[in-house]
């Protein structure tokens, strides 16, 4: 008995004359997709096997490494799929598990930094109270919450995809984002509505407590002695690096998305390599190199090998 399929097809416009450009495109994307599995596998590695390293702190940084090896299997082994076929589709549903797995990895990002930031709060303004505080049991349920509370939230958002009815089956970027909102027919109001619930719960609210807790960090550190000073600076610096990189990501991310009709393909698909690239490769860099602990062992590491 045969049985067809209907399955919607959905073509990814979003590069720029690719015809000429295939291999190249595909040599920079493999390129920049195995440094970034190796730089922060290599960390999580480092992590992972150095008791001196399991403590909260290195703990979340593990996680949110993790979480741009995972960002970037979403991301990347489809894009170079697509660069080296003839044409550039994916179906409807794995168009909505792409978009899906990530936006619960940029949640999970906004979740870990905030953990991040109150295990530093506690660390540098409660020292006594900070084993008591952050035990074993905490991190767990802030792991676990950081990659939970996403799924769940944006889950129910893709959910309402599901029923929408598509009068246009051609997206402007060379993934599957929030840019699917314009492929329907007639806008839904519920799917809008809940996307700035979402948005707020993972992304702003997140940003102000971690905004909240620097700033306190800050004020509470400049009234103590100078070693305290150092040591709150010393240890914050690389989380403020870590945010700021990720908010640029943000940024470019929702300005590909509301300036889209305004931009030029060649211009779209610059920022779009921006925001899929920066995220995930200087995340690890700034941890290798700004920790003195992780630091210290990456040329451990390299001096085995007779690298340095």
């Amino acid at each position: 008995m045969d049985v067809k399929l209907n399955v919607t097809l959905l073509t990814l416009g979003g590069f720029a004359e690719l015809h000429k450009y295939r291999y190249l495109y595909f040599v920079v994307i493999f390129t920049l997709y195995i440094l970034i599995l190796c730089f922060n596998s290599t960390i999580v590695y480092l992590i992972w096997t150095h008791k001196n390293l399991h403590e909260p702190m290195y703990i979340f940084i593990a996680a949110l490494l993790i979480n741009s090896v995972l960002y970037s299997m979403i991301i990347y082994p489809k894009l170079l799929s697509d660069v080296l076929s003839e044409k550039q589709t994916i179906s409807y549903p794995l168009c909505l598990f792409q978009g899906f797995s990530y936006y619960t990895s940029a949640g999970s990002e906004f979740l870990l930094l905030a953990a991040m930031a109150y295990d530093r709060y506690v660390s540098i303004c409660k020292p006594l109270q900070y084993p008591v505080i952050m035990n074993r049991i905490t991190i767990n349920v802030f792991l676990i919450l950081a990659w939970l509370i996403p799924a769940f939230e944006i889950a129910v958002s893709f959910v309402l995809y599901f029923n929408i009815k598509l009068c246009s089956f051609t997206l402007t970027g060379i993934f599957c984002n929030n840019s699917i909102y314009r492929l329907q027919c007639v806008p839904s109001v519920t799917i809008s509505i809940y996307g700035v619930v979402t948005l707020i719960n993972i992304a702003l609210l997140p940003m102000l407590f971690i905004l909240f807790t620097y700033i306190r960090i800050l004020r509470i550190s400049y009234n103590c002695c100078r070693e305290t000073r150092r040591k709150a600076l010393k240890t914050c610096l690389p989380h403020l690096l870590v945010l700021i990189n990720f908010s640029c990501f943000i940024v470019f991310d929702s300005v590909i998305i509301r300036l889209d009709s305004d931009l030029s393909k060649t211009l779209r698909l610059t920022l779009t390599f921006q925001s899929i690239l920066f995220h995930p490769l200087l995340n690890p860099i700034i941890y290798g190199l700004k920790m003195n602990e992780i630091f210290r062992h990456i040329k451990s590491l390299l001096c085995q090998s007779d690298v340095c």
